[in-house]
């Protein structure tokens, strides 16, 4: 345990400040600033005995969160690094990215602010780096096994990374320019900077892993070829397929999806060129969605030179506090107000869009909604609320249904569920031997601490369909307990 009366002498929560906004918004960096490490071990030293770190079921990964709270409270950063990376292969991506389930379910929770487990779990990897304490794992010898991960997001790259630390040849095949899938062309740059994917990604292929990127798999590359190349196939494909908005003026020139607006800007943020990027320059904006995408929309679009930038969701907004049907442990639908709600815009709650309007050229000029109510039967308009905002663009952003079925997926002939995922059993293989699936392509659209945890489960699958046995470690099957976010 860290300090025994760190929960008593320290009660206050402190995380680092964020920049100005009128300073970040000018630029694409990562809004926090640095904190004092004096005060992050302080902030560890909160981690309580509780006898039982109900933090370990609110983290898919399993992380010895008290261990590490630990170690960063005694400021013994080597061991804390080991602990950490014992159980998850990027603390650097899920430090930035994670809405942290595991505070939640902290038992100082309960009647105090939880722990910041999540700064912890970053500033410890940052440390780790800076003091050199990352280095390739290259195993002692290789296998003769080849194996082709498709998909180069969280979940493909920790499958990469354990199969390549137990012997095997691994492929990484990404259809994008570079690998990071949404860690690079979905996440803007104010919420995780590429040098931190670009970072992990030369570790990993200083240890072994091979990546191809440009490829479509599906089109340049068939799934029967990579079958015949390779003695495994894992599809990190993601959920990619979009949820659309069936309303009059969805084919309106300026009405688009998120993932095809964000890509662009992230590669013009980093000095790449986007050529026919559509920006938010000057517009009135509209986000429909509510989420962490609409979010990441709504700080580019001001960072863009957004006019005015308005976000729906057609959900009433959520309580400041956990209602009754939310007790702790568990993870509570709460009012959050991330980095990008702080800079501008307006978030309109129980609203449904029922008309996109556009002008005599084909483009989009407006937007009518009404106000709903939340029924047994589902959402009612309220008579007389009807209301039409201005807008030269329209983002889409209400989430993904499932992996792209044409393509790869139909060539491997692996069966999907009702909700269009692929089928895996309890080894993550689906019903194709030797084709197994991890992520969000498998269980549906989700965190990227389950992503990870899934790419390790799976590569443990994989190992052991490959060599009979593995001593990969493997967390608890995601699928094994409901998911709480």
């Amino acid at each position: 345990m860290a300090d025994p009366q760190g929960f008593l002498t320290t009660r206050e929560r402190e995380l680092p400040k964020r920049r100005p906004v009128e300073v970040r918004i000018k630029d694409w960096k990562e809004v926090y600033e640095e904190q004092e490490l004096a005060q992050l071990e302080r902030q560890a030293g909160r981690c309580m005995d509780c006898g039982i770190p109900f933090c370990h079921s609110g983290c898919p990964l399993g992380n010895l969160i008290p261990e590490w709270n630990t170690l960063a409270w005694k400021g013994e950063w080597h061991d804390a690094i080991e602990r950490l990376h014992a159980t998850n292969n990027f603390p650097e991506f899920t430090g930035r990215l994670c809405p942290a389930p595991c505070e939640t379910a902290c038992v100082l929770g309960i009647n105090q602010p939880a722990v910041t487990i999540k700064q912890v779990e970053v500033t410890t990897i940052e440390e780790a780096f800076g003091r050199g304490d990352v280095a390739p794992q290259i195993p002692d010898r290789l296998t003769g096994k080849t194996v082709a991960v498709v998909g180069s997001g969280p979940a493909g790259l920790a499958a990469a990374q354990q199969l390549t630390r137990a012997g095997h040849t691994v492929a990484v095949y990404e259809r994008a320019d570079k690998p990071g899938g949404l860690l690079r062309y979905g996440i803007p740059e104010f919420k995780m900077e590429k040098r931190v994917v670009d970072r992990r990604l030369a570790q990993m292929r200083s240890e072994g892993t091979r990546f191809r990127s440009g490829v479509d798999v599906g089109v340049e590359i068939t799934g029967q070829q990579l079958r015949d190349r390779y003695d495994a196939v894992v599809l990190a494909v993601g959920a990619t397929v979009p949820r659309d908005l069936p309303v009059p003026g969805r084919e309106l020139e300026g009405v688009m999806q998120a993932m095809d607006f964000l890509p662009d800007a992230n590669r013009v943020a980093v000095g790449e060129e986007a050529p026919g990027q559509v920006t938010a320059e000057g517009k009135d904006v509209i986000i429909i969605g509510g989420g962490d995408t609409g979010a990441d929309c709504l700080g580019t679009s001001i960072r863009q030179g957004a006019r005015s930038v308005t976000s729906l969701e057609i959900m009433p907004q959520p309580e400041q506090e956990r209602v009754a049907g939310q007790p702790w442990p568990t993870y509570p639908s709460l009012f959050r107000v991330a980095s990008a709600h702080e800079e501008g815009g307006e978030r309109l709650y129980a609203v449904s869009t029922t008309e996109i309007v556009g002008d005599e050229q084909g483009r989009v000029s407006g937007l009518r909604l009404t106000e709903v109510e939340r029924g047994a039967d589902g959402f009612t308009p309220v008579p007389g609320s009807e209301r039409e905002l201005p807008a030269q663009l329209v983002l889409l952003a209400m989430g993904f249904l499932g992996p792209q079925a044409q393509g790869l997926v139909e060539q491997l002939g692996v069966d999907l569920d009702e909700r269009s995922n692929v089928v895996r059993d309890a080894q993550y293989m689906s019903t194709v031997p030797g084709v197994f699936v991890a992520g969000d392509a498998g269980r549906g659209q989700s965190l990227i601490v389950w992503a990870i945890a899934e790419g390790r489960a799976a590569a443990h699958g994989v190992d052991r369909y490959l060599m009979g046995s593995s001593k990969l470690p493997r967390p608890v099957n995601p699928t094994d307990r409901p998911l709480m976010v």
